[in-house]
């Protein structure tokens, strides 16, 4: 697999008191953080909203790792693009299929995580609770929503480049980060 940035994507274990806050999980109502460190123009501190009752919690830290669109972009028929989602976090667009489904087939073909964003691309502020769809097989990576406004703004920036993914942190802690309200998307609403 060629990187249209000169980069391989690296796996780097958290330190210890990360490892015990990624295992234990999120609670309800709380977000996960992640930063896009490429593309540039869409450089920032995104928040996503864990699945409230299936999906995996983040057991590591990804300090570079590729966010991959998913063709077809809802994820509810074979994806086409799974030689470059082996491994990666998958950025899938909300509708057509349960959130179960959409994660399964993210899991089925390799992917470490799953981001659904809301296929509503003006929702900058609203986090929507994803949940089971009552089937017994439940998906065991992490599945985060996303804001429809920001996944709208990642597809489009990557399609403007023609670049086939996006170099991500995730999760990063922003209570560390002094600098962190400088950092978000100057059009979500924080």
């Amino acid at each position: 697999m060629t990187d249209p940035y000169g980069v391989a994507p690296l796996l780097v274990a958290g330190v210890i008191l990360s490892q015990l806050h990624f295992t234990l999980g999120l609670g309800v109502n709380e977000l996960l953080y992640f930063r896009i460190l490429r593309p540039e123009d869409i450089g920032y501190i995104f928040s996503a909203a864990p699945a409230r009752d299936f999906g995996g919690d983040f057991t590591s830290s990804y300090d570079e790792i590729y966010l991959v669109p998913a063709e077809p972009s809802d994820g509810c028929s074979e994806l086409r693009n799974k030689e470059i989602i082996e491994g990666q976090v998958v950025l899938l667009q909300r509708g057509g299929c349960s959130f179960v489904q959409k994660a399964r087939a993210v899991e089925e073909a390799g992917g470490r995580a799953v981001l659904i964003a809301d296929s509503a691309s003006d929702n900058d502020s609203q986090h929507l609770d994803m949940i089971t769809d009552g089937t017994a097989d439940l998906p065991s990576i992490p599945a985060l929503f996303l804001l429809g406004r920001d996944g709208h703004m990642i597809r489009r920036s990557l399609q403007r480049q023609s670049l086939p993914w996006a170099v991500i942190s995730i999760p990063v802690n922003v209570s560390s980060l002094a600098s962190f309200p400088l950092q978000q998307p100057p059009w979500t609403l924080w």
